[in-house]
């Protein structure tokens, strides 16, 4: 097996396994942080996160589309340290559009369908990040990168 293949087997058992990730995105110079549900396609290019449009997440992505995510395994406790496995992933967010969205809907509430109210709101936007790298943190220091061609 190659090394690619054991860094996309680590990376979809974490994903696949995780619902929430903490979003990092950027207004004027100052960071923020906040949780979301999450779901990716299946080559691992996507991911998908729904926000209400009256967040301030959903201003700052308008305003700046590059974002990162933290998926994690955590348990908060001292076995962390070795056992926990991180993924940073680092790409750009655009709103779907109404034909795009209907698209992605299913795979969305595939993975999360107890938020089918909240992500079918008028109020809701689905957001499509498109990946371009993915940083995998595994026994504490271990660290393996992908990174997607343009």
């Amino acid at each position: 097996m190659s090394e690619t293949d054991k860094f996309m087997g680590k990376l979809r058992k974490l994903i696949n396994s995780t619902q929430l990730a903490v979003l990092a995105t950027e207004h004027s110079g100052e960071p923020y942080a906040s949780l979301v549900a999450f779901a990716v396609t299946e080559n691992l290019r996507e991911i998908l996160f729904a926000t209400s449009t009256a967040t301030r997440k959903f201003s700052y992505l308008k305003i700046n589309n590059r974002i990162a995510l933290l998926v994690d395994n955590r348990s908060n406790s001292i076995e962390d340290f070795q056992n926990a496995t991180a993924v940073t992933v680092l790409g750009t967010a655009s709103v779907l559009e109404e034909d795009e969205r209907r698209r992605y809907l299913k795979l969305y509430l595939g993975k999360l369908p107890h938020l089918s109210g909240f992500v079918e709101s008028p109020t809701c936007a689905l957001i499509l990040v498109k990946v371009s790298s993915y940083y995998l943190v595994d026994h504490f220091q271990n660290v393996m990168e992908f990174h997607f061609q343009s």
